[in-house]
């Protein structure tokens, strides 16, 4: 098993679109310190096949980024599954641009495809003909065979947040409504937990782990209000800061089970996103890698 980083970058992507914070001027001004990301995602490889965790906005850039999966024939793609960790816009728009009369087979919980296709009436397109969306249902805490990616499996695991903003009217929290996964297959396990509240309370699913991808998106609490740009704690939008005592790299640090330990889904704002900073100097002395697109983990 293999596996790529096709993006790395919260919501918004690195630089965004209307954010002048310090880091996406920097980026935009092609300064060597920091490298422009896509929005959140990864792709597993088994047998020439690959399983995508989470379809992005930016998934048919990072597509045609990656020559692995490129069509091999006229009408043809090596994507045999779509995994989603919740309904949030970032990880499922890049559904509808995969809708090209092109067979789809989505593993998801039940809520979030409930989210998904039945409060949405864009999700028509992806029902234009029978077999073009196959939902195959993931169950918290029990494995979930994989064939079309020999003998991949996925167990998700309830790692509490919030609702995506467009369906919090419309249902009530619920454990399913945001996982984290562990991947296994060829006698390795990768672990994804990109939505992390509280990084202590989902420890016990982390480990064993041969690399274990996390929550990055926030360095500290207050991150967004000591830049001027908005008010909300990182706790408030559901994410677990990795810097300082309380942050999830120091939580994690006794955990001996976790392999390599990467951080992704990384917001604008972060100050790890420049290679010069010393909060991205501590995190690598710390034992953790700073993910980037196109980036390859081999297990």
């Amino acid at each position: 098993m293999r596996v790529r980083v096709l993006g790395s970058a919260a919501g918004g992507a690195f630089p965004q679109w209307n954010c002048g914070c310090n880091n996406c001027v920097l980026a935009r001004a092609k300064d060597p310190r920091v490298v422009p990301r896509t929005q959140d995602g990864l792709a597993f490889e088994s047998e020439s096949r690959w399983l995508l965790v989470n379809a992005s906005p930016d998934v048919l850039r990072q597509i045609e980024a990656t020559s692995e999966l490129h069509p091999r024939a006229l009408r043809d793609t090596p994507i045999a599954a779509i995994v989603l960790t919740n309904g949030d816009l970032d990880h499922v728009l890049g559904l509808f641009s995969l809708r090209e009369s092109q067979p789809l087979v989505v593993y998801a919980t039940d809520r979030v495809m409930s989210g998904l296709m039945e409060r949405n009436a864009i999700a028509s397109t992806l029902r234009r003909f029978p077999g073009q969306l196959t939902h195959r249902r993931l169950v918290i805490g029990e494995p979930c065979a994989v064939p079309e990616l020999g003998d991949l499996t996925i167990t998700a695991f309830a790692s509490p947040g919030k609702l995506p903003v467009h369906l919090m009217r419309a249902f009530d929290p619920h454990d399913e409504d945001n996982v984290g996964l562990r991947i296994s297959g060829g006698g390795t396990t990768a672990t994804c937990a990109t939505a992390v509240r509280d990084v202590r309370a989902i420890l016990p699913h982390l480990e064993p782990s041969d690399v274990l991808f996390l929550d990055g998106t926030f360095w500290s609490s207050d991150e967004l209000g000591t830049q001027k740009i908005g008010t909300a704690r990182a706790e408030d939008m559901a994410h677990h800061p990795i810097g300082g005592e309380g942050g999830s790299i120091t939580a994690l640090a006794s955990a001996s089970r976790l392999g390599r330990k990467i951080l992704t889904h990384i917001n604008n704002t972060n100050p790890i996103l420049r290679e010069d900073s010393p909060e991205r100097a501590w995190a690598l002395r710390m034992g953790w890698e700073i993910a980037h697109d196109g980036m390859e983990v081999r297990l």
